[in-house]
């Protein structure tokens, strides 16, 4: 056998391997909203983090029209070199939302979490990471050579325990997300950063799921419990509530200083945010500050969402937020059940290990502030119906 069919055959057999636990994307033949078109058809989509239904919203359209007329489509340079106005625009504007000293804008969420990890930690410094942490944060971690203790999901006794652990690494981190993407939980925020004052770390929060969710017209987690100024890095996702493209850092203006030469995958790239892009983000935060109607209608159908599915007896964790998953326990059948719910007219993602642990497979289903409750009544009831099939539920 030659290296090259080796090889073939290596990615052959993980592929097939795969193939048991995932099913295969689907393609969305037109614009992302609380229904797309998949196959010719139009279904009801509710695998999106699109929670306030922002990328369709006139505002921000003709935002990013009108910034590809002023400014162009493309950059031609890295940020080292020149900067954008309109990109030093939404710095400020991001600061000023978050409350925060300033703001560094990354053309991905996962180049944010990755780059500011691997700039800000070294083998002198210690991680203290729940163990839902996004892989760009452990990624992050690896690089950059620190010590990392693992805690489990939001156990506060056993992250105590490690922070009372004698340390010779004087710098250290707490790193949580603040809404966890597939359980759909809060971390127990105000209780780390106490932790964090008590026994002399810094905490790093992963917003990437709550900036434009949770706090006062969807300012994020630090706002929601009232932590300004108790937090060092805030991070944060333009793609997700703010429909955009992109991650940020906020913090102070020395972070932000530090990061801009430090973190490789920023000041090594020409691949940063495009005027069009950052026109859509502005304009998505213009309509969060001036009206928060999107964000208690997202909640209030959060609530309604997830109340009927547990009166018809599915498992759906520790879910309080608009993530909402559906425990199957066993990936085969989640994947059944996913298949099926789209020959229904519903689009939801199964995942299965390793993405998730053995035996906890899953829906995950995010509703919208866009999904109308005739919408949200169609899918409870096709859920009831394949839940029944698949003995889910009984």
């Amino acid at each position: 056998m030659t290296a090259d069919s080796s090889f073939q055959s290596f990615l052959a057999r993980e592929v097939r391997e795969g193939s048991r636990y995932h099913t295969a994307p689907r393609v969305i033949e037109g614009p992302q909203a609380h229904k797309v078109r998949v196959d010719g058809r139009d279904v009801i989509m509710l695998s999106s983090n699109n929670y306030l239904g922002l990328t369709t919203h006139p505002r921000v359209i003709k935002a990013t029209k009108d910034a590809i007329d002023r400014y162009g489509v493309g950059l031609g340079c890295g940020r080292s070199i020149a900067s954008m106005r309109i990109q030093l625009d939404l710095e400020e504007r991001l600061a000023k939302f978050k409350h925060t000293e300033a703001t560094l804008a990354f053309a991905t969420g996962y180049d944010t979490n990755l780059g500011t990890v691997w700039a800000l930690m070294d083998r002198g410094t210690t991680l203290f990471l729940d163990e839902y942490n996004h892989a760009s944060v452990f990624d992050g971690a690896g690089l950059s050579g620190a010590r990392v203790r693992v805690y489990p999901h939001r156990d506060m006794r056993k992250l105590e325990s490690f922070l009372k652990t004698p340390d010779r690494n004087k710098r250290r981190f707490i790193i949580t997300p603040s809404i966890f993407p597939l359980e759909g939980d809060i971390a127990e925020l105000p209780e780390i950063v106490e932790l964090a004052e008590r026994y002399g770390a810094s905490v790093y929060v992963d917003d990437a799921h709550a900036a434009g969710i949770l706090g006062d017209h969807g300012r994020g987690s630090v706002d929601h419990f009232g932590l300004h100024g108790r937090v060092a890095v805030q991070v944060g996702t333009l793609s997700k509530a703010l429909a955009s493209v992109g991650g940020y850092v906020a913090g102070s203006s020395d972070l932000r200083e530090y990061l801009f030469w430090k973190a490789r995958p920023f000041a090594i790239s020409t691949g940063h945010l495009a005027p069009p892009s950052v026109a859509a983000v502005i304009a998505s935060l213009d309509v969060l500050e001036e009206d928060d109607s999107l964000l208690k209608r997202l909640w209030k159908n959060a609530d309604y969402f997830r109340g009927g599915l547990n009166d018809l007896g599915f498992d759906t964790g520790l879910s309080e937020t608009p993530i909402i998953p559906v425990v199957v326990k066993d990936a085969a059948k989640g994947a059944r059940f996913s298949k099926t719910l789209l020959d229904q007219g519903i689009l939801v993602r199964s995942f299965g290990p390793p993405t998730v642990p053995e035996n906890t497979a899953r829906l995950r289903t995010i509703v919208s502030a866009t999904h109308s409750r005739a919408e949200l009544d169609y899918a409870l009831e096709t859920f009831a119906k394949v839940g029944r099939s698949l003995e889910v539920i009984h």
